[in-house]
């Protein structure tokens, strides 16, 4: 039998809303490691040691107990105590718990476990350098204010406080022990024990930060690890009206169950910021939650990642796409500005609430520079609208979607030549603005730079599907066939030109993208699959493109790589250029049961999940190495990769979409399956599937003949349509 094989990140993570906390095992926290504790996009936290009598305890274990918190197990080498007592190793037993919840509860627990008393002091030190997240994710730690430090012994509280201008971030530390008050010196803060045989020592450590003035309260119930503050109003209500999923197979039940965890931890409340005006009629009444991008670089809202995961969960619950539309609908540029990208109708990329945002030292208040994001948010609007049918909610979010459609037209053609376009106007604007967004992400055959503006070939067909989507919703919600039909039209003409402009006859594949000169960027990369998601492609070439996508230099065995291997900058340690992405995988994979290739969706469902199993908790990773795969090795981790990320869960769970071919229309209570089971998956049952306003608990088994059946729970009352065909 083959050994499990747990692969992954070194580091232990929690999270909760936008704090993270991020250390060793052990706990320690190291500034030069990409560690500490953020909240608001700044590290409140960046150095913690623990001592026991002036030695670093011993791990014993550790692990996150749930996404907000975790557990450290300790115990101690041999020492003299401060009484001359020769203490031996192992005869100690420290257990720290850390619960975030708009700051963090620590508790320590020290018992002594040998026959006779001892005297120790036990040492916390904790630095704080308020550094951005920008600045730490790069490496780049630079100092731009004042860091002062107050102890008032009286209360046993330290307070750090960082000033630059008018931003200001502070942390307060407060201990609460059961011994002799602490002693706070050399950045350290030191508690004299005494303890008899078999007696314990408890302290709490309080961290609370301090945002715009506000001094925020964690929870003050100790030891309170399967419950951190809010998680529970935030996790219980998701939970019930979420569909609740079972299979025939165990491994893909385990890595459903913890992207559907991740999901949950990941989502965050939506802050508006003070550089947004929002009109009265659009404040919203009641809490925003929506999808943070991903652990721990990406605790923020992203349009394009907030849109994509909602996408890939339709079929579980709506409200990641309510509360990430509505978000976006606020967030949506009015007016024009170059320094952030920002046009009229553009839905943003990306928001930030650190030092060098507030300080305009990056665009980020929010920042535009994404061109996908829009036609994103319009296809978003109508493939919700399949799945719950509300006009009211419609009607609210119709203004923005036409705002949307207008900078299609207008600004996302930068040319007026009928394709899309990106260029940045910002100085400091990414250099790519489709979804691989890293600087050295396109590239033509020979490994240069193309000439700005470029046209990747998925954003056109991205635009193909949301004006069908958006024509689809205005025919079947408003009546309006006139408008819809001109939609229609517009679609079907920028399809033609996808084929004119962009088909690779050479390599069976669609170029990558036009550069500025409208010369065809020659490289065989992932984004032509994307097109089969969008339905934007002939069928006849769709079938050459599969078989493409397919050949040694594109499939890993682990999935399909960003880039091909015969490509002369190709490197599968790389962010886009040669690694592996679930999330475009398993649109790919959609794309290919969309036009009839259901072995071939299947080859990519059997390599996520059996990637799936490789890594720790079964947590499908942002990206991972490009590696080929043999039949000893197992997916490797790019370093760096968010873990867990919104869309690389959300790609599990889209994936039981793909295999039973869901095709939702709420508007007539009707929802088609087409399944495409593969042998190592003979049945999927859904309980709580929502359509509508109904509930469908659903089961769809396959025979041995490849054939499938399914049976419903009594409740249901929508018509479930069996198609043996493709999914169109």
């Amino acid at each position: 039998m083959r050994p499990r094989i747990n692969v992954g990140p070194f580091n232990l993570v929690t999270h909760l809303d936008d704090e993270i906390l991020i250390s060793e095992p052990n706990g320690r926290i190291s500034s030069n490691r990409q560690q500490g504790y953020f909240i608001a996009d700044t590290r409140l936290v960046s150095g913690y040691r623990l001592r026991i009598a002036r030695d670093a305890p011993v791990l014993l274990n550790s692990s996150a107990v749930t996404d907000s918190s975790g557990r450290f197990e300790f115990t101690n080498s041999r020492f003299i105590d401060d009484l001359g007592t020769e203490v031996p190793e192992n005869s100690l037993h420290l257990e720290l718990d850390r619960v975030l919840g708009r700051g963090l509860h620590e508790d320590y627990e020290l018992t002594n476990f040998t026959d006779f008393a001892i005297n120790l002091i036990i040492e916390i030190s904790i630095e704080s350098d308020f550094a951005d997240v920008f600045d730490v994710k790069a490496n780049r730690l630079q100092r731009r204010g004042l860091i002062n430090s107050d102890w008032n012994a009286e209360r046993s509280i330290l307070l750090n406080i960082f000033t630059n201008g008018g931003f200001v971030r502070a942390v307060q530390f407060e201990a609460k022990t059961s011994g002799d008050s602490p002693v706070y010196a050399n950045g350290g803060l030191s508690f004299p024990i005494s303890l008899g045989p078999g007696e314990t020592w408890k302290t709490c450590l309080l961290w609370r930060p301090i945002i715009n003035n506000e001094l925020m309260e964690t929870t003050n119930s100790c030891h309170d690890l399967l419950s951190g503050a809010n998680e529970t109003d935030m996790s219980e209500p998701w939970i019930a009206e979420s569909t609740k999923f079972t299979t025939s197979n165990i491994a893909v039940n385990r890595a459903i169950q913890q992207a559907l965890d991740d999901l949950i931890g990941l989502r965050m409340r939506f802050q508006i910021p003070e550089s947004v005006t929002v009109a009265p009629n659009e404040i919203p009444k009641e809490d925003i939650w929506l999808p943070a991008a991903g652990v721990p670089w990406f605790v923020s809202i992203f349009g394009r990642d907030a849109l994509i995961t909602s996408l890939q969960a339709l079929h579980v619950s709506y409200k990641f796409a309510e509360g990430s539309l509505r978000a976006l609908s606020i967030l949506q540029a009015t007016g024009t500005d170059d320094k952030r990208d920002m046009q009229p109708g553009k839905i943003q990329h990306e928001l930030r609430r650190g030092e060098l945002a507030e300080l305009g030292l990056i665009p980020h208040t929010p920042y535009y520079g994404t061109h996908d994001a829009t036609p994103l948010y319009v296809l978003t609007v109508a493939s919700t609208w399949d799945w719950h049918a509300n006009i009211s909610e419609i009607d609210i979010l119709r203004p923005h979607v036409e705002a949307a459609l207008a900078w299609v037209d207008r600004d996302g053609d930068i040319d007026g030549d009928g394709l899309q376009e990106y260029a940045p106007r910002s100085a400091n604007g990414y250099f790519n603005q489709g979804w691989k967004d890293e600087g050295h992400a396109i590239l033509h055959g020979d490994g240069s730079l193309p000439d700005l503006p470029i046209a990747t070939c998925e954003n056109q067909g991205l635009v193909v599907a949301a004006k069908r989507g958006w024509a689809h919703v205005l025919e079947g919600a408003y009546g309006e066939k006139l408008s819809a039909q001109r939609l229609y039209d517009e679609a079907n003409r920028l399809a033609d030109l996808i084929e004119e402009k962009f088909f690779w006859e050479e390599e069976n594949t669609y170029y990558l993208g036009l550069d500025g000169n409208k010369r065809p960027i020659e490289s065989v990369a992932s984004n032509a699959g994307q097109l089969l998601y969008y339905g934007a492609i002939d069928k006849d070439r769709a079938k050459l493109l599969a078989r493409r996508l397919f050949e040694d230099d594109m499939w890993s065995g682990w999935g399909i790589r960003t880039l091909s291997a015969r490509h002369p900058k190709y490197n599968p340690f790389s962010y886009q250029i040669g690694s592996v992405w679930p999330h475009d995988n398993v649109l790919i994979a959609a794309g290919l049961r969309r036009y009839g290739f259901d072995q071939e969706a299947q080859r990519i469902a059997e390599a996520m999940f059996d990637a799936s199993e490789c890594f720790i908790y079964q947590r499908l990773p942002e990206l991972f190495s490009g590696l080929q795969r043999d039949p000893g090795s197992f997916p490797v981790q790019y370093l760096g990769a968010n873990v867990p990320q919104a869309w690389a869960s959300g790609a599990v769970i889209h994936l039981i979409s793909v295999l039973l071919g869901f095709k939702a229309n709420a508007q007539e209570g009707v929802l088609q399956i087409s399944p495409a089971l593969p042998a190592w998956l003979d049945s999927v049952t859904l309980s709580g599937l929502p359509l509508g306003d109904e509930r469908i608990d659903l089961t769809v088994e396959r025979a041995a003949d490849n054939t499938h059946r399914f049976t419903t729970g009594s409740r249901n009352s929508v018509k479930i349509v069996l198609n043996e065909a493709s999914m169109e």
